[in-house]
């Protein structure tokens, strides 16, 4: 019998039927957005022929198999608190797939027929993800209880397998979801390499958002980091590539202005919540004014998270925006990436007021009252 833990979190994502349309849709929502980005919405479904390669696998495999070889190349240089990384620095990662991928290009690797294959590599990293995703949920049905999420164990196999059973799966030092949530998806999607470059700079901040501490690693997350990333976040550049749009010089300098404005307050918040987790007697945030809670921890109620509850989500919405303004407005394909992330943050942030008001309590609701606003400043 799999084991079972203490009281179950309530069902998201609609339960077991919402679980079930999830999994149909989400593959279905990515391979029409890929198609219609090339020559418009497709009248019909794609054949067997326009998916399958096996040179596609053999392609995805080998990509799979360098970023996992350079997971384990290097140590961390540094840990989080009470945490011990066990994996090759990110951003090195990053530099050296792109120094691997210069040495290919510069051998003579065809990799310009890259755009030609989006199709058959997302149907393979689709595969992957279900193959993966049932493993997980094998491997989980003899983990024991301490490794079990919060959600994911509703008893109902479809909710689970779709959620994700086990919290933090892994085998020796590999942690399977570390792993997926930074390096081959995120990586593949380089054409947003400032945001990429990031994520992968300060990768040590991952262990503290809600997808490592929390949800369970299943499809949601797997299909996610190895599929939905790479291939729907980067529709921008793929509608670019079929449909140039031109940009003159000073609206290129508007939508840098305004992607800029996006970094600073994302980079800005982030940097400050983790240097006060990290040491609230820094310098830099010892004077920003707290709520203490019944847990220890403090609330900073000032700085950025004095303007808004998630300034680093409003952060990336504005950068979402500058990334999509160079595709003109004549079509609303590029603009998916925003109006998708715009309803995944507004889910997200309502997760985390739940999880928040549940652990803080009254420090919590005196938080929300001081901070009204949760994404945007006097909007929502």
């Amino acid at each position: 019998m799999a084991p079972t833990q203490g009281p179950r979190a309530p069902l998201e994502f609609g339960g077991p039927l919402g679980a079930a349309a999830l999994l149909l849709l989400l593959p279905a929502t990515m391979f029409h957005l890929l198609l219609a980005a090339r020559s418009g919405p497709p009248a019909s479904l794609p054949g067997l022929e326009a998916l399958w390669s096996p040179r596609a696998l053999l392609l995805w495999l080998a990509w799979l198999g360098l970023q996992a070889a350079l997971y384990y190349c290097r140590r961390a240089r540094r840990a989080a608190p009470g945490l011990t990384l066990r994996c090759g620095s990110g951003f090195q990662a990053l530099v050296l797939t792109a120094l691997l991928v210069g040495l290919g290009m510069s051998a003579g690797l065809p990799l310009g027929a890259l755009p030609e294959m989006l199709l058959p590599l997302a149907f393979v990293a689709t595969l992957t993800a279900f193959i993966f995703s049932l493993f997980l949920y094998m491997k989980a049905q003899v983990a024991p209880v301490s490794a079990l999420a919060p959600g994911g164990n509703s008893g109902n196999p479809i909710y689970d397998f779709f959620l994700g059973r086990e919290l933090n799966p892994r085998i020796c030092f590999f942690d399977f979801k570390y792993f997926c949530e930074l390096r081959p998806g995120l990586i593949g999607w380089v054409c947003w390499l400032l945001y990429v470059g990031d994520a992968l700079w300060h990768e040590e901040a991952i262990l503290t958002t809600m997808d490592i501490t929390h949800d369970g690693f299943g499809f949601m997350l797997a299909f996610g980091d190895i599929a939905w990333v790479p291939f729907t976040y980067s529709l921008q550049a793929q509608f670019l590539l079929h449909h140039p749009q031109p940009l003159e010089l000073p609206m290129a300098s508007v939508i840098c202005l305004i992607n800029a404005i996006g970094y600073y307050i994302f980079r800005g918040a982030n940097s400050q919540k983790n240097t006060f987790r990290k040491n609230p007697s820094d310098p830099r945030v010892a004077g920003l004014e707290t709520i203490s809670t019944a847990t220890g921890r403090k609330l900073l109620v000032s700085g950025w998270w004095g303007m808004v509850r998630h300034p680093n989500y409003l952060g990336d919405l504005i950068m979402a925006l500058a990334w999509s303004l160079p595709c003109g407005v004549s079509h609303l394909l590029p603009y998916f990436y925003l109006l998708y992330f715009t309803a995944l943050l507004v889910h997200r942030e309502a997760r985390d007021e739940r999880q928040c008001l549940q652990k803080y309590g009254l420090a919590w609701q005196e938080y929300c009252r001081r901070v009204p606003y949760r994404i945007m400043p006097y909007i929502y």
